[in-house]
């Protein structure tokens, strides 16, 4: 259950951030809360490090009920929805092949229709508002293809297209949506990936650090704070100009 409110938050902005309590959604919720947000973090686990401030609603994202149960609640509770940042998601490596349905359904329930069911939760609220934004973690594979990728690739590039159309469709409300579109970060998720990689190969793990390192034009691998940056930017009235965007941080990866 969410703390109860005290007088200092009744006028804090509100973010609500699905996936957040590891990698990149973790990183989201410590910059928005450092910035006076109120953030809400839609996950199902908890992170014991997060700043106790962050508000945790334990939520499969996977299941649009308990989406709508969980936002409904949170817009109850504070009265206002400011940010929604849609961040959960699942990598899953395969070609189209080695895909199976049940797979490509784990992939899309939760990288697409947790997003659609987060979207269509807000959106009443910030068009009662008539203000909000919306941002999707998409992924460099939104607008590029990467090898055995065939449903993650997809489920990406579904989120960009998401953000396009909400745009257009609530920009006479003054609600923007976004996609972040990160190349490869360095994350639990990735090490996740690359963890599995190198047991199906036999691959070096050092090496394939190094490998990864070496794709990136300016060097390295991504870090979440970085992400998070962007995101709070975004959200924030310097980017109010911004809508229907699809904005790379990528280390220079898909100008190549």
């Amino acid at each position: 259950m969410p703390k109860p409110i005290t007088p200092l938050e009744l006028g804090k902005p509100v973010c609500i951030v699905t996936g957040g309590s590891y990698g990149i959604g973790d990183a989201v919720c410590e910059k928005f809360n450092a910035h006076g947000y109120t953030v809400i973090n839609l996950d199902i686990k908890a992170n014991p490090a997060q700043a106790e401030a962050i508000n945790w609603l334990k939520c499969d994202m996977s299941v649009a009920s308990e989406v709508n149960q969980a936002i409904q609640q949170t817009i109850k509770q504070y009265g206002s929805v400011d940010c929604l940042v849609s961040n959960a998601g699942i990598h899953f490596s395969a070609t189209i092949e080695d895909t199976s349905e049940e797979d490509f359904e784990r992939v899309f329930a939760l990288n697409v229709k947790g997003a659609i069911a987060a979207t269509k939760a807000v959106l009443g609220q910030m068009k009662t508002q008539q203000n909000g934004v919306i941002l999707y973690m998409a992924s460099d594979q939104a607008v590029i293809a990467k090898h055995n990728s065939f449903a993650y690739n997809m489920s990406k590039a579904a989120l960009a297209s998401m953000a396009k159309t909400t745009a257009l469709d609530y920009a006479k409300y003054q609600i923007r949506a976004n996609a972040i579109c990160p190349g490869t970060i360095e994350t639990p998720l990735y090490h996740k990936a690359i963890n599995s990689y190198v047991a199906k190969s036999g691959a070096d793990l050092d090496q394939v650090h190094a490998e990864e390192a070496a794709l990136q034009p300016i060097g390295r691998l991504g870090k979440a704070i970085e992400v998070a940056a962007l995101a709070y930017f975004l959200a924030s009235d310097d980017a109010k100009f911004i809508t229907g965007s699809l904005q790379m941080i990528d280390g220079g990866y898909t100008t190549q």
